[in-house]
């Protein structure tokens, strides 16, 4: 368990380590609803997609979690398979830049999100290094909004490049890239 300072005495000190997000799918989607700006309607889709995604061989995933046990926190994440269907959509794009060979022997970082009154305290750093470092693969991918954020600066930080861009995902309003990185992270 990784325990963060609070920044002042009205912050709660936080610890990262292993969770039940199965158990807490709905504290999850709350979460990424904050962080992400979901509806109602994609939250219930997204709860099915999670929980389909646990049950996956070598998913595994960790928390962010309050002294009082608030989940302000998650990621999740497992070996990419190109049978999965994150995979058929951004293999095309990998294909033409020449990059789809990022789709074998890789952890994909499914989902992390971070509650906004909690960003920018090392958070999502800690639950992406710690769930990478426990990986048996040589290297990660994940997609992310194709825009400049906080997300795609901290992603850079730890060693995440484009592999490709203007990915289009069916429903999804905004262009992803998709981002790898080898193991271990980078650390600042």
């Amino acid at each position: 368990m990784l325990s963060i300072p609070g920044d002042n005495p009205r912050t709660p000190d936080v610890q990262v380590g292993p969770v039940d997000l199965a158990a807490r799918v709905d504290e999850a989607l709350a979460v990424q609803a904050l962080a992400f700006g979901l509806s109602d309607d994609e939250i219930e889709v997204r709860r099915h997609i999670v929980l389909r995604h646990l049950m996956y061989p070598g998913c595994r995933a960790l928390g962010a979690t309050t002294d009082d046990g608030r989940l302000v926190g998650f990621v999740y994440g497992l070996p990419n398979d190109r049978a999965h269907w994150w995979s058929s959509v951004v293999e095309p794009y990998l294909r033409s830049a020449g990059t789809d060979s990022w789709l074998d022997d890789t952890f994909v970082i499914t989902e992390l999100h971070v509650h906004p009154g909690f960003q920018a305290r090392g958070i999502g750093r800690a639950l992406i290094t710690t769930l990478t470092d426990g990986a048996a693969q040589p290297r990660s991918i994940l997609s992310a909004i194709d825009i400049e954020s906080p997300a795609r600066r901290l992603y850079r930080m730890l060693g995440y490049e484009d592999l490709a861009r203007r990915v289009l995902f069916p429903s999804a309003p905004k262009p992803y890239a998709v981002m790898g990185a080898h193991l271990p992270l980078r650390r600042p």
